[in-house]
């Protein structure tokens, strides 16, 4: 239970691929957890198993039904590397992340029976791009451009619920590390065949998590004192050339084909630039003075991990 308390009931609110995998994996871990788990779900709710309806359209949820949580996780979002960003595509990434968010926050912060706890799903798209070895964490101020800008609208949404006495975890999540889905499985057919390498001048941080420990994560900020940003990366940050080398060393297999930073603009566009060939060395800085504890801290055991690669 959650701070000693007899029922954990969770409202997980997930729309892209990634966010659905996290978000089915962590209702999984809670539920055979013996919590009670209930999910938002667009259009018609099946009230028998707790669902809670939310109409996309009028921007409204079933307020009645979110009556009495303990707590609340929000994973939502349109995928940002879905396909090339046009200017629709960008409006879309944005308002499927501020609207939805801010429309929770106001619902939960008008309940009578508040969550003690509302955790949104961020990430460290907030720190942009710094180039070089310095490491950013919680405390570093936000990067310039698209993706810096949509965090903090990101993370603002959640201000009605923080004002109205709910404590509010903006988890900043790096890339989620799952053979099930994410980056690790788009990556998987090239590197198999010999075909993988560094993106542009692999000098660029790669922060990231996996799945797992994400999930654990998101259970340790509900039930640990702590609010505002939490950066959910694994406290070895490394470079996308490392990444690529680690992933060729698992797979026994060969990671000399570089992808170079010109083909990455013309195949991808802004997409690729922004998700490809920039990238921050993000430590956890605020999980490690809390004294979380990674099952999977080594990229090579994650890797290992997630692909059945053991020694």
């Amino acid at each position: 239970a959650i701070n000693g308390l007899a029922v954990a009931a969770i409202v997980v609110l997930a729309l892209r691929p990634a966010d659905v995998l996290a978000a089915g994996a962590q209702l999984s871990f809670l539920s055979t957890g013996g919590h009670d788990v209930r999910c938002i779900v667009r259009g018609a709710a099946d009230h028998a198993r707790g669902d809670v309806a939310w109409d996309q359209r009028a921007g409204t949820f079933d307020a009645a039904r979110l009556e009495g949580l303990d707590a609340v996780v929000h994973l939502a979002g349109a995928g940002i590397a879905d396909e090339r960003w046009s200017a629709a595509r960008k409006q879309e990434i944005r308002d499927s992340r501020v609207n939805p968010t801010t429309q929770l926050a106001r619902t939960l912060a008008g309940l009578k029976h508040k969550p003690r706890v509302l955790v949104c799903a961020s990430a460290v798209g907030w720190y942009g791009n710094r180039p070089g070895p310095g490491q950013v964490d919680e405390s570093s101020p936000r990067g310039d451009g698209y993706l810096p800008e949509i965090c903090e609208e990101w993370e603002r949404a959640t201000d009605a619920a923080r004002d109205a006495g709910i404590r509010v975890v903006n988890v900043r999540i790096g890339v989620v590390i799952s053979a099930r889905g994410g980056a690790l499985a788009k990556l998987l057919p090239p590197f198999k065949m010999g075909l993988g390498g560094s993106v542009g001048s692999g000098q660029q941080g790669m922060s990231w998590i996996d799945l797992d420990d994400l999930l654990g994560v998101l259970r340790f900020v509900m039930s640990t004192d702590v609010s505002g940003p939490v950066n959910a990366v694994a406290p070895q940050p490394c470079s996308n050339k490392e990444f690529g080398q680690t992933l060729g060393s698992v797979l026994g297999r060969p990671s000399i084909a570089p992808l170079p930073a010109t083909a990455v603009k013309v195949m991808f566009g802004e997409m690729g630039e922004r998700l490809l060939l920039d990238g921050a060395f993000v430590t956890p800085t605020r999980l490690q003075a809390l004294q979380f504890k990674w099952a999977l801290p080594s990229l090579t055991d994650a890797f290992r991990f997630e692909l059945g690669k053991f020694e």
